[in-house]
Formats: structure tokens, sequence, C-alpha cells
């Protein structure tokens, strides 16, 4: 009957620190604004850059009940690029992306790329993100993202692409 007891403690003490620790992983979402320009060369690579991404980390840290010194680990897990302008165009333009964040202080890291482009991709590109952990740049003020393009088809207008980021965060509960 101990060695049953025992057990029942131990499996209700994992279990609801298991719950606990569930409690301080979330997301933090960012949308910036890029534009890709109809001059962009064929088969040449070309660098855009997007404005300064505001992180906000302090506040969203504390919403979420943590802070900037109890993260322990921050992931890109969604990068997502859609069309906003012009309405009918689509993704079939590009060749191949490769995605780079950089933050004050901090060295310019790929974080997400496309190596082939299908040609029936529409107005959304998911791009494969890379599995590496990004908590000394979201936990900065602000953050850039530097998007590395080659197009195979010329292009007569400028694109505006929305760039969806999906980090996720995982924290201490108040140092526990």
């Amino acid at each position: 009957m101990r060695k049953f007891l025992l057990i029942l403690t131990v499996f209700a003490t994992l279990t609801s620190c298991d719950k606990l620790d569930e409690l301080t992983k979330f997301d933090l979402d960012y949308t910036t604004q890029v534009t890709i320009p109809s001059t962009a060369g064929i088969d040449l690579p070309f660098e855009i850059f997007t404005p300064d991404v505001e992180t906000n980390s302090e506040s969203e840290f504390e919403v979420n009940d943590t802070r900037k010194d109890l993260i322990e680990e921050i992931k890109l897990t969604k990068l997502e690029l859609e069309i906003t302008s012009p309405d009918d165009s689509d993704f079939s333009f590009l060749e191949s992306l490769k995605v780079y964040i950089s933050a004050e202080d901090l060295d310019e890291i790929m974080i997400a790329s496309k190596d082939e482009v299908e040609e029936t991709v529409g107005d959304v590109l998911d791009v494969d993100v890379i599995d590496v952990d990004l908590k000394d740049y979201i936990k900065k003020d602000k953050f850039n993202l530097r998007l590395e393009t080659v197009t195979d088809e010329a292009m007569s207008t400028d694109h505006e692409i929305d760039v969806n980021s999906t980090f996720f965060v995982d924290a201490k509960i108040l140092g526990l």
C-alpha cells in the first residue's frame, strides 16, 4: 500500500509540474512589410530589408507572467509571406528565398529558407524555418529581417508583401 501511495504521489507531482510548465509556453506574432521592386533582375540574388520590428518583449513577457531573465528558449515556428499588392499576383516569380535575422550587437543568422518555389504556389508562401534558438534576438527592443531572393520571371510592378512570423517562447515559472 505504501508503494502505491508513493507512486501516486510521484505521478501527481510530475503531472502538476507539466501543467505548470505549459503555462509558461506561448507564441509571439510579428508582422512587417517589404516591397519587391519591379526592377529586380532575373536569376540574380537581391536583398530586401524589413523595417525594424519592435519586439515589445518586456510587455509581451509581462502579459504572459514572465520576464526576460526567465526565458529559456525562443524559436521561430512559422514564417509566412503574403502578397498584399497587386491583388492578382502570386509567388511564382520567386525561384528561391533565404531569410536572415539581425539585432543590435548580434551576428546575422539565417532563420528560414525555400530552395525551390513551386509555380503553383499562390499568393501565400510558407517558408521552411530553421531550428535555432533566437531568444537573444527577440529579447532585444527590435530586430531586422533580411530577405535574399532570386526571381525567375520579370516583374512589371512592385509587389507588397506581409512577412508574418510566429515565435514559440518557453520560460521558467518565476525562477522555478
